[in-house]
């Protein structure tokens, strides 16, 4: 299977979902949370720094829940300002 290439917007918003979960995670290394995800701590590195952009909805989901985050917030806070425009047109 090919995989498509991701579109800058796409990019940007994985960017601050990767800022979003960094801020979340604080002064808690990053192995502890991946620890407590159920993920590794290779996986969390990636969504972090971008590299991984899209990550499954259940990874995303059992961060959340490690950092006590809710996907409505996750959602709204990684939702690009373009997808916004998109949806008033």
């Amino acid at each position: 299977m090919v995989r498509t290439p991701l579109t800058p917007r796409e990019r940007e918003r994985g960017e601050r979902f990767g800022a979003l979960l960094r801020e979340a995670r604080g002064e808690r290394s990053m192995v502890e949370v991946a620890a407590a995800a159920g993920v590794s701590a290779e996986t969390l590195r990636k969504i972090e720094t971008g590299r991984a952009p899209t990550p499954a909805f259940f990874t995303v989901a059992a961060l959340a829940f490690a950092l006590g985050l809710s996907l409505d917030d996750l959602a709204a806070a990684c939702g690009a300002p373009a997808d916004d425009e998109a949806l008033s047109a």
